[in-house]
C-alpha cells in the first residue's frame, strides 16, 4: 500500500494517541497535539482517505477515528520507530534472565542444604546428567565488547554458559540470528546427529559468523558429549555434621572421608551405581572403603519419566533409616513435581 508522507504522519499520530489515550481521536486533537503544519480540515480530509483504504475506522457516530488491524499493520511494518531502552531496565532485564535461567541449579543446589539441615547428615545431590540430554536452545547474553556469554539449555534443563570471542562487529541481531539457526536446526537432536546430518545446513546460513560458529560448535561439543562422570555437577550439604558422629571423631578417618567429598567423581559413581528410586546402601556394601562405615540412602529425581538426578544422605550406619528415607523420598518427589513445572511453564 502506497501513502504519501502526510497520510503516514497522520496515521503515526493517530495511532501513537489511541495508544496513550484509549479515545478515537479527532482532526483537533491531532492539529493541537501534534505539530504537522496543517489544519484540522486538511487533516479530516486526509482522515477520510484513509477511512476508505480501511486503515482507521469510527467506532461509533460523531466519534473519533481509531487504527484498524490493518492501520496497526501498516504501522508496524512502516511506520514504527524503535524505542530505545534505558540502562537500568536492561539491567533488570539480564539479571532477571540470568537468574531464570539458572534456576534449576540453584534450586538443587538449595535442596542439598535443606536436606543437611533437617537431618543433620551429609547430603549430596547429583545434578542433572549433562552427557544424557539433547540440545533445546541456545541465548546470547551480552557481557563486554567484543564478548558475550552463550547460554546453552538442554532437554532436561541442565543450563551451560561460557563467554566467547564474538569480535568487535559481531551486533546483537546477528547473535540473535546465529542463535535462531541453530534453535531451529538443532532442538531435540544430539551433537552425533548434527555433526552427521545439519552441520552443512548450519554454515551454509551463517557463512560470516563462521569463527563465532566454531566457538559455538566446541561449546556444544563439550556439553552435549560429556561422560556422565565429567558432566553431572555435586552438591553436598552438611559436611562438618559428620564431626559431630563418635564414628568419626578418628582423624585419619574423617580426613579419608572429607577427600572422597572433595574429590566429587568418587561420590558420583558411587551414586550412579545405586539403583534408581529409593535405594539404601549399608556399612560393607560401598565398594569404596572410606565409606564402609557410612550408609547411604538414595532417591532418584525425575522430568516426565526421564530420571534426572540423585538425592542422598550419608551418616553412620547407625542412622536413623526411617527418618532419613522418608526425607530422602519425600524431597524427590517434591523435586520432581517443582522441576516438571518448571519445565512445562
Amino acid at each position: 500500500m502506497q501513502m504519501d508522507e502526510r497520510k503516514k504522519k497522520i496515521l503515526r499520530a493517530i495511532v501513537q494517541d489511541y495508544i496513550s489515550t484509549a479515545e478515537p481521536v479527532g482532526s483537533r486533537t491531532i492539529a493541537r497535539k501534534f505539530d504537522l503544519g496543517i489544519s484540522p480540515a486538511t487533516i479530516r480530509n486526509e482522515m477520510s482517505d484513509m477511512e476508505e483504504l480501511g486503515l482507521i475506522e469510527q467506532p461509533h457516530t460523531s466519534a473519533g477515528r481509531i487504527p484498524s488491524d490493518a492501520g496497526y499493520r501498516y504501522y508496524v511494518d512502516c511506520l514504527l520507530e524503535k524505542s530505545s531502552i534505558a540502562d537500568d531496565v536492561k539491567d533488570v532485564i539480564e539479571k532477571e534472565t540470568t537468574k531464570r535461567i539458572a534456576e534449576i541449579q540453584t534450586v538443587i543446589a538449595h535442596s542439598s542444604k535443606l536436606l543437611s539441615e533437617l537431618t543433620h547428615l551429609t547430603s549430596i545431590v547429583i545434578g542433572p546428567d549433562k552427557g544424557k540430554s539433547a540440545f533445546n536452545q541456545m541465548h546470547f547474553l551480552p557481557y563486554e565488547p567484543g564478548k558475550a556469554i552463550m547460554v546453552v539449555v538442554k532437554e532436561n534443563g541442565v543450563v551451560e554458559n561460557q563467554i566467547v570471542e564474538i569480535g568487535e562487529n559481531v551486533t546483537a541481531e546477528e547473535l540473535q540470528r546465529i542463535a535462531n539457526v541453530f534453535n531451529h536446526k538443532m532442538r531435540g537432536h544430539s551433537m552425533e546427529e548434527v555433526k552427521r546430518d545439519m552441520l552443512h545446513e548450519i554454515y551454509s546460513e551463517l557463512t560470516r559468523q563462521r569463527f563465532l560458529i566454531d566457538n559455538a560448535l566446541e561449546l556444544l561439543s563439550a556439553v552435549l558429549s560429556n561422560s556422565p562422570e565429567e558432566s553431572s555437577k555435586v552438591y553436598l550439604g552438611g559436611t562438618l555434621n559428620m564431626l559431630n558422629q563418635p564414628e568419626f571423631r578418628d582423624v585419619e578417618k574423617i580426613r579419608n572421608l572429607f577427600q572422597i567429598f572433595e574429590e566429587g567423581a568418587q561420590i558420583i559413581k558411587v551414586l550412579h551405581s545405586q539403583k534408581e528410586g529409593l535405594a539404601v546402601t549399608i556399612g560393607g556394601e560401598n565398594k569404596l572403603k572410606e565409606l564402609r562405615d557410612c550408609s547411604i540412602i538414595t532417591g532418584t529425581y525425575w522430568i516426565d519419566g526421564e530420571p534426572l538426578g540423585t538425592i542422598g544422605l550419608i551418616g553412620p550406619t547407625r542412622m536413623d533409616y526411617g527418618k532419613a528415607m522418608s526425607m530422602v523420598d519425600y524431597m524427590t518427589r517434591t523435586l520432581t513435581e517443582l522441576l516438571t513445572v518448571r519445565r512445562r511453564n
